[in-house]
This record gives C-alpha cells, sequence and structure tokens, in this order.
C-alpha cells in the first residue's frame, strides 16, 4: 500500500505554486513539465501524468454508471458530507 503525502504550499504571483523537491523528485518532473489539475467541486488534483487523469475520470465513470448514480447523487451527496462536517 502507499502512503499519503500531505504538503501545504503557497499560490504565488501570478498564480504560480512551488512544489517540494521531495514531490519533484519522486515523480521526475523538472521545469516545464505539465502538470493536470482536476477540479472535483473544491478538491483540487494534481497529477504529474497526464493520461492518468482521462483514465481515472473514465473509471470514476463507469463504477457511477454501474451504481446507477447521476452526478447530481454524487453532487449531493458530497454537500451532504460538507454539511454534516463529515470528510
Amino acid at each position: 500500500m502507499s502512503s499519503v503525502e500531505t504538503k501545504v504550499v503557497q499560490v504565488r504571483g501570478r498564480g504560480t505554486l512551488t512544489l517540494p523537491a521531495r514531490i519533484r523528485e519522486r515523480y521526475g518532473l523538472t521545469d516545464g513539465d505539465p502538470i493536470t489539475i482536476v477540479d472535483l467541486d473544491g478538491v483540487l488534483v494534481l497529477s504529474p501524468k497526464v493520461g492518468l487523469v482521462p483514465k481515472l475520470a473514465a473509471e470514476i465513470e463507469r463504477l457511477r454508471t454501474s451504481a446507477g448514480l447521476s452526478l447530481d447523487d454524487l453532487l449531493d451527496a458530497q454537500a451532504e458530507v460538507r454539511r454534516s462536517g463529515s470528510s
């Protein structure tokens, strides 16, 4: 099982972020490498592998439809979690 690592970074001038060296090294990121950002209604997901995000989105969509859930069902559930203070 992989570990989860949390880092706090600041948004600087012109909206730039500095990724910690340890994360850049782990994913082999260098100056100019693209990073995909996905906004999941208030949760930002950064992905150094451009192809991973569409694959993940397709898997989430497959699971959603196989469970018979609409996008509104998911958003309503997320809103309920936020209202209840759970994470």
